[in-house]
């Protein structure tokens, strides 16, 4: 496969926004994910537009996943490209609590009070391993790299009709706190996430543009492209455009 441009595709939710730029242009309905697929050997990329706040969910490890779905798990990552004053999100237990005072608190609603919550800007960077509780507040822009699985249980969306999934979380939930702060690299079984460019001989990798504009090779390169570099790739980078790259190690 050649150097590509990634083709989105939208997703609407309804925790979503009808405000996408300067990333992508505005939609008339409120898009909450926007996903960039590039195939089986690289990361799943989003764009998260969070104008509300989403659900309390977790996601299972490989294990799990594979027993009930077939499917990998879901390990992930944020990088936060826009936060509005005040904006946070939720990772972890504040103190250890037992699967009955969770699976209580979720169906109370007081579950959102147990998390613990770290406040959210602009450039900040947060790993959240398979089974991390988590939520993501309002009024943030986020890109999630993540493994390719799109399993979620929640276990509270704030009234929405929606399924919920407390059986399948409560089994592969961590119930105590976790260290999600980081700074790039991020890196794990499931992908590497770096700042900037940088050719790779021994796979493929994406390279995200999440700020200016520039161009590659040639070609122009705006904020909210993703691009396919095959192994090996020589390309050269010119401009402002601000970069993440990732790839499956």
């Amino acid at each position: 496969m050649p150097i590509q441009k990634l083709r989105p595709s939208f997703h609407e939710r309804p925790w979503g926004a009808t405000h996408l730029e300067p990333w992508f242009p505005n939609p008339t309905s409120k898009t909450g994910e926007v996903w960039f697929e590039g195939g089986d050997n690289v990361p799943l990329v989003k764009f998260l537009f969070a104008t509300q706040k989403l659900s309390v969910q977790v996601h299972p490890n490989d294990e799990y996943a594979r027993l009930h779905h077939s499917s990998p798990g879901k390990t992930e990552m944020w990088h936060v490209l826009a936060a509005e004053a005040g904006a946070q999100i939720a990772a972890g237990f504040r103190e250890p609590v037992t699967r009955e005072q969770a699976a209580a608190a979720a169906q109370s609603g007081e579950i959102e009070n147990l998390l613990q919550w770290f406040d959210a800007k602009q450039g900040d960077t947060f790993f959240l391993p398979a089974g991390t509780v988590h939520a993501i507040g309002a009024g943030l822009t986020i890109c999630e790299i993540q493994q390719r699985s799109d399993l979620t249980y929640r276990l509270f969306d704030y009234g929405r009709p929606r399924e919920l999934h407390l059986e399948s979380a409560l089994a592969v939930a961590m119930m105590g706190r976790v260290d999600v702060r980081r700074t790039l690299p991020v890196e794990c079984n499931a992908f590497v996430t770096a700042r900037g460019f940088s050719p790779r001989l021994e796979g493929p990798q994406l390279l995200i543009a999440i700020g200016g504009d520039g161009a590659l090779d040639g070609q122009t390169v705006q904020r909210g492209e993703v691009l396919y570099l095959p192994p090996g790739a020589g390309v050269s980078l010119s401009g402002s455009v601000e970069t993440l790259r990732t790839f499956v190690p």
